[in-house]
């Protein structure tokens, strides 16, 4: 038998290259990722992070801990352009700087975004300083997220919610029943209004809420999404998603 031996040939380049940490319970978000940047020659790895439920200040708080971990495990020994944190009230939990912390003991040198964060930037660009805020959230999640708002000196004009408990639930919701809900919030008051949560279907809807309420919309996945494409340098328009995306 002949055997013959043949030098592999390497790619020199690559497309940026996306980390997401998503909740193990977590319905959405990768498809939103996957809805938002298909076609833009972006690459996206995944991987979940074990959520605690029913969630709590304490055990979202204690799901960043698995952060150094979950993370190295996407793509091993390589370099990701960016890594967005796909949990809002776990982001205000253990703090941003926990979160990028925890990240780049894995991935040193790398961007970090997460929902929190990259809805504060979303509303300075925007100029937005009076906020409607909506959640699915228990109160004592709810009053994390109205502080950590106010604290970016942004007014909370007022707050509706679901009142759920499991992360599995939320991502339950029906998308239909959800434009309904929010549809009718009165936004008179308001500059805007941020739905949060990662696991709610909301990005689909954003287009047509803003048409019916006339007002700016975000939420917790279109600006995480806006953020991580800010951070790899994608700046061409994308359509179908709110508004944001053509700041």
């Amino acid at each position: 038998m002949k055997l013959t031996k043949i030098e592999p040939k390497y790619i020199k380049k690559h497309n940026p290259r996306v980390g997401l940490i998503t909740l193990a319970s977590d319905f959405r978000i990768e498809k939103d990722f996957n809805n938002v940047i298909y076609g833009k020659g972006i690459d996206l790895y995944c991987n979940r992070i074990h959520c605690y439920n029913p969630l709590t200040n304490e055990t979202l708080k204690k799901m960043a801990d698995d952060i150094p971990k979950v993370t190295k495990d996407i793509l091993p020994d390589q370099k990701l352009d960016c890594v967005a944190y796909g949990c809002t009230s776990g982001t205000i939990a253990a703090g941003y700087q926990s979160v990028f912390d925890r990240v780049n003991l894995a991935k040193p040198n790398t961007k970090v975004t997460t929902p929190i964060t990259s809805a504060i930037n979303a509303l300075k660009i925007l100029k937005i300083k009076k906020l409607s805020i909506f959640t699915p959230y228990t109160d004592e999640i709810n009053q994390s997220v109205i502080n950590y708002f106010k604290k970016e000196n942004i007014e909370i004009t007022q707050l509706t919610y679901f009142d759920i408990a499991s992360d599995l639930d939320i991502g339950k919701v029906d998308p239909e029943h959800l434009f309904d809900v929010l549809s009718k919030i009165d936004l008179s008051n308001s500059d805007a209004l941020f739905v949060s949560c990662t696991a709610l279907p909301v990005l689909s809807i954003i287009k047509d809420l803003e048409k019916k309420n006339g007002k700016i919309v975000l939420s917790s996945n279109q600006t995480l999404i806006w953020d991580t494409l800010k951070n790899i340098n994608y700046n061409n328009k994308v359509e179908g998603f709110g508004k944001l995306f053509n700041n």
